[in-house]
C-alpha cells in the first residue's frame, strides 16, 4: 500500500498532539511571569560579591586585591581601594562596579579570586524600565549574603565554607604557636 508510512507518521502525530493536553507529564508550557522555572544549581549570569555577617560591607570577603579587575578579558570591573587618613589602603573596597552591558559572564573572575568572595549568581531578570538604571552594579547591588549563596549554589558553598573554616582554624594554631614561643622580653 502506497503512503503506509505516511499515514502511521500522522497518527503517532496525533497521538502526541493529544498526548500533549492530557499527560501531566508531557505538559511542559511553564506561564512564565507566574511560574519560573527551577534553575540548575551550575547556572550562572552575573557576579556577585559574598558577605559573611549581618553587615553587607564590613562583612564583605573582597580585600580589594584587584586580580579579578586585572583579569577580567572585557575590563567590566572597577575597583578603588579604602583608604586610611594617611593614604594607607585598607583591605575592603571603597568602589567596586561592574558594568553588566559588557560582562560575557565568562567567570574568569571567579577563579582568579583567592578569597572565594566572588561567585556567579542565578538572576536572570534584570531588566528595568530607565536605559541606564541597572547597567552598571554597585557594591551595594552586589553583596549578597553567603546564605543566599548556599541556597543558589548548596553544594560549592558548602565546598568553600569547609575550605575557609580550615584555614581560619590553621591561622588560629599559627597564632597561638607564635604567640606561646614568644621569648622572654630582656631586662
Amino acid at each position: 500500500m502506497f503512503g503506509k508510512g505516511i499515514i502511521k507518521g500522522f497518527i503517532e502525530t496525533a497521538r502526541n498532539f493529544a498526548g500533549s493536553y492530557h499527560d501531566p507529564a508531557r505538559m511542559v508550557t511553564l506561564q512564565y511571569p507566574e511560574e519560573k522555572r527551577a534553575l540548575p544549581e551550575n547556572s550562572r549570569n552575573f557576579p556577585f560579591l559574598v558577605f559573611d555577617g549581618n553587615d553587607p560591607i564590613k562583612g564583605l570577603r573582597c580585600v580589594s586585591c584587584k586580580i579579578c579587575e586585572k583579569e577580567c578579558p572585557p575590563q567590566c570591573i572597577y575597583i578603588v581601594n579604602e583608604r586610611d587618613e594617611r593614604g594607607k589602603p585598607l583591605k575592603h573596597p571603597k568602589i567596586f562596579d561592574i558594568d553588566i552591558s559588557v560582562c560575557m559572564s565568562c567567570q574568569i573572575c571567579v577563579e582568579v579570586c583567592p578569597f572565594d568572595s566572588i561567585k556567579m549568581d542565578q538572576a536572570y531578570e534584570l531588566s528595568a524600565t530607565e536605559r541606564f538604571k541597572k547597567l552598571i552594579l554597585h557594591k551595594q547591588d552586589l553583596a549578597k549574603s553567603n546564605d543566599y549563596y548556599h541556597r543558589i549554589h548548596p553544594t560549592e558553598a558548602d565546598a568553600v565554607d569547609a575550605i575557609l573554616e580550615a584555614e581560619r582554624k590553621q591561622h588560629e594554631a599559627k597564632k597561638s604557636a607564635a604567640s606561646s614561643e614568644t621569648p622572654p622580653a630582656k631586662q
